[in-house]
């Protein structure tokens, strides 16, 4: 067996929430509610200590402050049993120690606060910055995740998704692949600006694709298949796969994202440049983390194969609908005919 043949491989991301995130949440839960209780008994103490002059005129307003902060306490502590499922409340918490620094900062341009007040946003807030944001993104992760399965069902036994999933014109990739090179074009989600930019260079290619002998199959994540957009330019007679489960992106090796690759600097510059473009966002239909992928396949095999560094790249598609050489001296071979009474 060639070692490029396609192997079906399980996913071995786990998206179950990690020990050390409910021992985060215990502990902002913990510091909260007794941060809360010495802000309600001694109003005045954080102030003493840190030589705030003069002192509040309203203390009772300080506490109404520490009985919120304690409230988050026990939020805190009912999302640490079950951090993905409960992560409004880490939204929450994260929002309000973003904005209590940036509260302090305003405060201390108008003279309103010393500088020295600051040193309560350290265990406050900043501190909690970093792991309350990778839970979230976590959490993200999770649900994306378990969409896949709530939408559609994992078969209760493994099956090949290569041989057993049906394109709208009633073909599996590996019965194409068997009759000539197909370039599989794996989609992110049907909204995604680069989706749609992909469509469009696709159709643009097509004619200088399929001059090479090599047909095209787009795979994507939607219950439904995108016939206005593959209508838009002219693909609605391509062979389209929906794949709501991932089965084939899994059989690929075409995984979720990571925030840089999905969201980093690069992927925000080309997205608002392929929007100018005309290539618009639209509703999410699919996971919003998988990675997309073309594949050039040949007789069940891959030939070719290109991954993403990020969702904002942009490949040749008529450059890897190419069979390589060796790749195209065995499919002439196969097509010459042998002459009649030859052994």
């Amino acid at each position: 067996m060639s070692e490029n043949t396609l192997k079906i491989e399980p996913v071995t991301d786990s998206t179950a929430p990690r020990p050390w995130m409910r021992r985060v949440l215990y502990a902002a839960a913990a510091y909260n509610l007794v941060w809360g209780a010495v802000t309600i008994l001694f109003p005045e103490s954080q102030f003493r200590l840190l030589n705030v002059s003069p002192l509040p005129n309203y203390p009772e307003l300080w506490q109404c402050i520490g009985m919120i902060v304690g409230v988050y306490g026990i939020g805190y502590a009912i999302a640490a049993r079950h951090p993905f499922i409960h992560w409004p409340i880490v939204l929450v918490g994260l929002l309000g120690k973003v904005f209590g620094p940036i509260g302090f900062a305003w405060a201390v341009m108008h003279q309103r606060l010393p500088l020295s007040f600051g040193l309560t946003c350290i265990p406050n807030d900043l501190i909690w910055w970093i792991p309350f944001s990778i839970i979230l993104w976590r959490a993200i992760v999770f649900h994306q995740s378990s969409a896949e399965n709530v939408l559609v069902s994992a078969p209760v036994r493994r099956f090949d998704p290569l041989g057993r999933i049906l394109s709208n014109r009633g073909a599996s990739l590996l019965e194409l692949s068997r009759m000539h090179p197909v370039l599989a074009v794996f989609l992110r989600h049907s909204g995604c600006t680069f989706c749609r930019e992909a469509v469009a260079d696709i159709a643009e290619q097509r004619e200088r694709i399929e001059a090479t002998g090599t047909k095209i199959a787009i795979i994507h994540m939607g219950q439904k298949e995108p016939v206005e957009l593959l209508k838009k330019y002219n693909l609605q007679d391509v062979h389209s796969f929906r794949d709501p489960s991932c089965s084939l992106y899994d059989a690929f090796g075409l995984r979720l994202g990571t925030i840089g690759q999905l969201m980093g600097p690069s992927v925000w510059f080309r997205g608002f440049s392929a929007w100018l473009r005309g290539h618009s966002a639209g509703a999410f239909d699919g996971n919003v983390l998988r990675m997309p992928g073309i594949f050039l396949l040949h007789d069940g095999e891959i030939v070719r194969a290109y991954r993403h560094r990020t969702a904002a790249d942009r490949p040749d598609y008529a450059q890897l609908a190419r069979l390589p050489e060796s790749s195209a001296h065995q499919q002439q071979d196969s097509e010459t005919p042998v002459a009649s009474g030859q052994p």
